[in-house]
């Protein structure tokens, strides 16, 4: 009996070792520092292009973003945005330096994992577990597990994607660390496994903790950008099935943990009817209903990007290598991929399920993105292979402190080789892309937005079609309180029966004066909501409806301009595709006078 607790004892006391050293937490840390300082050095000052404006907005005041709604990210934002130092943009902004700092704090973690999980796929027999064990704490080991990990580190932090969105409002650098959470905390379920097989005695596994925590960050990370969470499942499943097999797919641990991710995932999603019966500000798509929300989620009006041609696929394709060539270094000195694929090989020699865990990340990711035809943000659906590739690139600076190992007259100088390989691959990537990256001084959407105001006389009406307007002009008149007698519409945001809420809210005589032709439009414009199917085989509606937009565009005009004069950007003025025949008609039956010049400057 008393052998039996000495095996006992000595198995936790295996189990226990193992757990993070200083050195690699030291290594993370140093990490973490360095990439917010860089990133609060080059942090935007103010609202920036695309989505940053609608973001901060919604974050501000609570509301709904654009599908999916991000409702973990918009709840850490609004947290962000009551601090008391800066400009809201820059709270938030600064909110994302703190996220992707983190991510790159967490991937160093991931690597350090996977690196000290190596000896424990060399043997099967106890004693030489024990050996690899005691081998574990030489200066040589510490080594081959500290530089991979601050070398891989340092690099995601450098990269032209994750350093592009921690210096703005955006979602992707929370996205990035919950994806990395998740990881390591599968990568130490594993390793626990590991230590398990290398002893003898009674089975322990009080490590399942790691498990249902991933599975709990699983669930909270589909609150952000659930699609490239979602593509991570099958790297997963790979990881768990070269860990413990079939049996764990048919077991009830399974069960408890797609429980716990689907727990967390309504509890974070019941954000949006609660955030919509609020009426915010911005409400996008008003998810009351359990349709309404699954629409948002599921992010019904972005399917038409989807596209499965090879001619799309193969200019993705070409796209994405022209990013991945310039991600971690300059385009004409691609070593660090290089060094990657190096990595990817000798994943393959020494840790198989290493291996196939971050090539099924990869062919996920790019399986759903190069079918995905977006304008903006597509670096982003991308940050999923520049993490695995980030990582095989630790794996290439471990194979090349071990190259030197081998030759007995370099032995000695493998610290040097070491220190060499994290400060070129990490300066090389800072180096290329820091003239990108640096938006200490950004300004341009402000200005944009100044610009713009400026031109326009008390209670003129913008019309536009142009998301690089709409959006920082939100942040300018919702946040700032610039300019709120400026009637700003968005054209296209007019076919989404939400918008018409904002428009009450923010320009409530443009509503009236326009009432007939808006309640008409938008009794329609509901009825497509429901059921698009249904217009696009009926002639008929779609005349309908096009007609009905048409009108309450035309009354908009005419009912304004009354009232102060009517501005149009160039983008509409323009415009080919769906807005060409209000284009034709604004060309047809108005002089159109360029407006550069300010206008009266006590409105500005």
């Amino acid at each position: 009996m008393a052998h039996a607790t000495l095996k006992h004892n000595q198995v936790q006391k295996d189990v226990g070792t193992i757990s993070s050293s200083r050195a690699e937490l030291f290594c993370a840390g140093t990490v973490f520092f360095a990439a917010l300082l860089l990133y609060s050095w080059t942090l935007a000052p103010t609202v920036t292009l695309t989505d940053s404006g609608e973001l901060i907005v919604v974050a501000q005041g609570v509301g709904v973003a654009h599908p999916p709604g991000f409702p973990l990210w918009v709840i850490l934002a609004h947290l962000a945005s009551l601090v008391p130092l800066g400009n809201i943009a820059v709270r938030i902004n600064f909110s994302s330096a703190v996220f992707a700092a983190l991510a790159s704090a967490m991937l160093t973690l991931v690597v350090a994992e996977l690196m000290i999980a190596i000896p424990y796929l060399l043997t099967r027999k106890k004693r030489s577990a024990q050996r690899n064990k005691k081998a574990e704490d030489s200066p040589i080991a510490q080594l081959l597990i500290c530089a991979p990990a601050l070398g891989a580190g340092l690099l995601m932090a450098f990269s032209r994607t994750l350093w592009a969105y921690a210096t703005i409002a955006e979602v992707y650098t929370l996205n990035a660390l919950l994806i990395l959470i998740i990881l390591f905390l599968m990568l130490r379920w594993r390793r626990y496994i590991l230590a398990d097989r290398l002893n003898t005695g009674p089975a322990i596994r009080p490590h399942d903790k790691w498990l249902y925590g991933a599975a709990l960050v699983f669930g909270l990370a589909l609150g952000i950008h659930h699609v490239t969470v979602g593509l991570m499942l099958p790297a997963l499943a790979v990881l768990v099935y070269r860990t413990q097999g079939l049996r764990f797919f048919t077991s009830r641990r399974l069960v408890y943990a797609a429980l716990i991710s689907i727990g967390a995932l309504v509890a974070v999603y019941a954000y949006l009817p609660f955030a919509a019966s609020r009426s915010p500000v911005i409400n996008w798509g008003n998810p009351r209903s359990l349709q309404e929300i699954w629409w948002h989620i599921t992010g019904r009006q972005y399917r038409v990007f989807f596209s499965f041609s090879p001619n799309i696929m193969g200019g993705q394709f070409i796209e994405f290598c022209r990013m991945l060539l310039r991600e971690f270094g300059f385009v004409w000195l691609p070593l660090l991929l290089v060094l990657a694929f190096a990595g990817f090989a000798t994943a393959y020699r020494r840790d198989r399920t290493g291996f196939w865990f971050l090539l099924f990340i990869v062919i996920a990711d790019l399986a759903y993105a190069l079918t995905y035809e977006i304008a903006e943000d597509k670096d982003a659906y991308y940050l999923p292979t520049f993490i695995a590739i980030a990582i095989a690139a630790g794996f290439g600076i471990r194979w090349l402190i071990q190259l030197t190992l081998s030759k007995s007259i370099l032995v000695e100088r493998s610290y040097w080789v070491a220190g060499i390989a994290v400060l070129l691959s990490s300066a090389t990537a800072l180096a290329a892309n820091w003239p990108f990256n640096n938006r200490r001084h950004y300004l341009i959407a402000h200005d944009y937005v100044e610009n713009l105001l400026s031109t326009i006389e008390p209670n003129g009406l913008l019309l536009t079609q142009d998301w690089q307007v709409v959006s920082p002009m939100l942040y300018a008149q919702e946040v700032e309180q610039r300019r709120p007698d400026v009637k700003v519409v968005d054209v296209n945001l007019l076919r989404r029966s939400w918008y018409f809420d904002y428009l009450r809210h923010a320009y409530p005589g443009l509503i009236d004066r326009s009432r007939e032709k808006i309640a008409a439009f938008v009794q329609i414009l509901k009825e497509w909501e429901r059921d698009p199917g249904a217009f696009a085989r009926d002639q008929l509606l779609t005349q309908r409806i096009t007609a009905a937009f048409f009108e309450m565009l035309r009354s908009i005009v005419i009912n304004e301009n009354r009232v102060a004069p009517v501005y149009i950007t160039r983008d509409l003025l323009f415009a080919e595709t769906t807005n060409a025949e209000f284009a034709k008609w604004i060309n047809q039956n108005y002089p159109l006078v360029p407006k550069s010049a300010p206008a009266d400057p006590r409105s500005g």
